[in-house]
Formats: C-alpha cells, structure tokens, sequence
C-alpha cells in the first residue's frame, strides 16, 4: 500500500536544464534540486514529468536523469521517476530500468498522440503492471495526450495491487477527481496536477488526495505548503486569499497560447537564483515581452 506521508503534499516534478546546444545540463539539474530544499518549496521530486520535458528526452537521458538525481538526493527525498512514453513496449523497458534501480513508486502518463480507445488504455497499463514488480502512479493529462483516462476504465485499473493511485490534472474536468474517488478503493490515493485546483481538491476529497504535483512549486513551493497548511487547520478564508493571489502569476505562464508553461517557468526560476536552464527545441524561452510580464506578476506576489 501506498503511504502518501512518505511524499508529503508537494511533488514537485524537477525541471529538465538543457544548454545552449540542447544537451541536457545534468549538474544544473543538482543545482536545482538542491535549491528547491534549500527554500523547502519540496516534499518529493517527480523525474522526467511533463515539466521535465520527458517528450523530448530520449530513453538514455531520462536514465541518465534518474542515476544522477538518485546518488544525489536518494537518500535526503523521496524520487518519483516518470517513465511513461507513447509506447507500452518502451514504458516496460523504462519501468523495469527504474524497479532495478530500487525505485518504489513510478508515474505513467496515459499513452499519447496514438489517441487510443478506452479498452486499449486499460491494456497497456495492465500490461505494464503485470510486467513489474513496482508501484504505479497512473498520470492523467488530456490537454497534452489527447485521452483521458475515464472513471469507468480507473476502476478496473485500480484492481491491480501494484496501481495505486494517479495524478489527475483536473482544470478542464473539474469533477472527475470526485468521480475517481466513488470508483476506487479508500486507499488508492488521488494527486491533483493543477496548481489552480489546490482547494477544490482538499474540499472534494479530504483525506483520499495525497498531495499535487506543482511544477509551480519551483517558484511558489513555499506558499504553497502555507497555503495547505492554513486550509488543513480550518483557516480556509485565509487560504482562499493566498490561492486567489497566485492566480494571476499562474495564468501568466500560458501567455500567448503556451499550453506548457515550463518555458516560462524556467525564465521565472533564473531570475530567482536558479542556474540558467533552456527549454529544449520546439519549445523555446520567454520573449522579453512575456518575461517583463512574468516579472511584474513576480513582484506582485512578493517573490522577486
């Protein structure tokens, strides 16, 4: 079983750092890590997520990752390496890597760009969890897959022992973190990925939500834990305000149609101390326009 005390309620899913040449920049990545405990703005890390830009990393990276982000931090975090790719042949070959490694808990986006029917989602992760001797974080993130894992397809899902909970990014359907909670075991654990849904989640589901998963985090960790923190001892006016003044700095990293907001989260973070970090190619860095209006948005909230 899953303990979700053990991650704590902000997993935050470390960037990637690529050069100047698009290589990845792994002792930037330490440099990063060692940042976000340093200003406890983590509880857990999450390797090669959506922030991580996983979809352009090539298997040896993302192994590479998972070794350099482990001798670092193995022993002072809890590691969550995300091994899920468009294949299910590849996120087996990645999984088993990560089991061998000694991870205890993987996260496995849906499969992507392929668009696949509700019966073949539900093959290619039993598939997986029959293949490894692992425990499994389902991720579901439609904007960025194309599918959705639905409540009814969960269900099954969840009967496998070694499935046990799933990040749901749960803006566009607000109402089916709910949904999974009626279909699943009381202790299958829900992680909402959507830094605009923080209190929506704890209303919804009290105890059966184990924590988010913020790439925001880099920047506002610290808000954050106060913010969860006020709601969970009944101060939830007060949380309502903090949740209220992050939105605009959160809306702002989707500027000018940018559906992944680490462009301009890695802008954001250079100008907070961390080591400067590319996006890699399609995506590229901020404009000046777009990073003058970050900064504002910083500023406001008083963390620039």
């Amino acid at each position: 079983m899953l303990r979700k005390e053990r991650y704590g309620k902000r997993l935050v899913p470390v960037v990637t750092p690529f050069k100047d040449d698009m290589s990845v920049d792994y002792e930037a990545m330490v440099k990063i890590g060692e940042i976000l405990l340093e200003r406890d703005n983590a509880d857990s890390f999450i390797l090669t997520g959506t922030t991580g830009e996983f979809f352009t990393l090539t298997i040896e990276e993302r192994v590479k990752i998972f070794e350099v982000m482990q001798k670092a931090f193995g022993s002072r975090v809890e590691i969550i390496p995300g091994t899920g790719t468009a294949s299910t042949i590849h996120t087996i070959e990645l999984t088993k890597i990560a089991q061998k490694m000694g991870f205890d808990l993987v996260m496995i986006v849906a499969p992507y760009y392929t668009k696949p029917s509700q019966l073949e989602i539900i093959n290619h992760f039993e598939k997986i969890a029959d293949a490894v001797d692992v425990d499994i974080m389902l991720y579901n993130i439609p904007i960025f897959t194309g599918v959705n894992i639905e409540p009814e397809s969960l269900q099954r899902l969840a009967k496998k022992k070694n499935i046990v909970a799933i990040k749901e990014e749960a803006e566009l359907r607000p109402k089916q973190m709910s949904e999974y909670m009626l279909v699943t075991p009381e202790d299958f654990i829900i992680y909402c990925g959507d830094d605009t849904m923080v209190l929506e989640a704890l209303a919804q589901g009290g105890d059966r939500i184990g924590g988010f998963v913020s790439g925001g985090c880099h920047l506002w960790g610290d808000k954050m834990k106060e913010m969860i923190d006020l709601f969970l001892t009944g101060k939830v006016i007060e949380a309502g305000k903090m949740q209220l003044s992050l939105m605009p700095i959160i809306r702002v990293m989707g500027q000018n149609g940018r559906t992944n907001p680490v462009c301009l989260i890695k802008g954001a973070m250079e100008m907070m101390g961390y080591p400067r970090c590319l996006p890699r190619l399609p995506l590229t860095p901020g404009t000046p326009e777009e990073m003058a209006l970050v900064r504002e948005k910083m500023k406001d909230l008083g963390i620039l």
